[in-house]
């Protein structure tokens, strides 16, 4: 389901939040709120104390869903009861699912709209303490491939991608970026060639001269730090504008 919905998308427009910030009763609303303004899938971060990947955004609203005690269990049980009808891709860092359970957290995962997995300290060598127990379910473990990665990891990754492959663009945490280096495009470039998945960029996009930028090169564009300030900031028109904006580059 996910990959066809990314194949479909004109651009794929994944828009990320965190589950949490703002109370998990108010997850249903804000996943809505992307859904209508056009967003292609919905990456859901989980709160996690050492965000090793997360730029001060999102370090800033994992730690006030944290100081609101919400858990992966508790995200989980949410996600239940969610109507949401486009695919929810989930960003946690392994120590929490670790500390619910591997198999416990896919078994509850596929009771969710959850149709992707990223994992971002999970190396490829230790996919095991995960692909084993998405047999028999329709959850993609999404890999990450950076700047730095060579040619032939990016190959040897991309050979075993689900989903879609989340091409990072930049050396360094998520957070808005004014410029990117030039070697990203050859890697994209290069990755769309080699990739029998779609690919995405993602990590500093945050207006629609980057989404025009990327969607020459890939298949769509991750959004973070942008959505999480204007989701705290309450400005949702401006949200939904950039969102259908985005939806419709290409």
């Amino acid at each position: 389901m996910l990959q066809n919905a990314i194949e479909k998308a004109n651009l794929a427009v994944v828009l990320y939040i965190m589950a949490g910030d703002g109370g998990l009763d108010q997850l249903e609303n804000q996943m809505q709120l992307l859904s209508d303004a056009g967003a292609t899938a919905i990456e859901l971060g989980i709160p996690f104390s050492d965000p090793v990947a997360d730029g001060s955004v999102i370090q800033k609203a994992g730690a006030r869903a944290l100081a609101a005690n919400i858990s992966l269990a508790q995200i989980l049980e949410t996600l239940t009861t969610s109507k949401i009808d486009i695919p929810l891709v989930v960003m946690s860092y392994f120590n929490p699912i670790y500390h619910l359970g591997v198999e416990k957290f896919i078994e509850l995962a596929k009771k969710t709209p959850i149709k992707g997995l990223i994992i971002p300290d999970l190396p490829y060598e230790h996919r095991d303490l995960i692909l084993p127990h998405l047999e028999n379910s329709d959850i993609a473990l999404i890999p990450l491939i950076s700047l730095t990665s060579p040619k032939e990891r990016m190959e040897l990754i991309a050979k075993q991608a689900q989903g879609f492959i989340y091409a990072v663009t930049v050396n360094g945490t998520t957070g808005e970026r004014a410029v990117f280096g030039d070697k990203i495009d050859e890697n994209l470039t290069y990755l769309k060639k080699i990739s029998p998945v779609p690919v995405l960029a993602g990590f500093g996009i945050s207006n629609l001269d980057h989404v025009a930028r990327f969607a020459a090169v890939c298949d769509g564009v991750i959004v973070g730090s942008k959505v999480v300030q204007l989701l705290y900031d309450g400005k949702y028109e401006e949200l939904s504008g950039f969102i259908t904006g985005a939806s419709q580059v290409k």
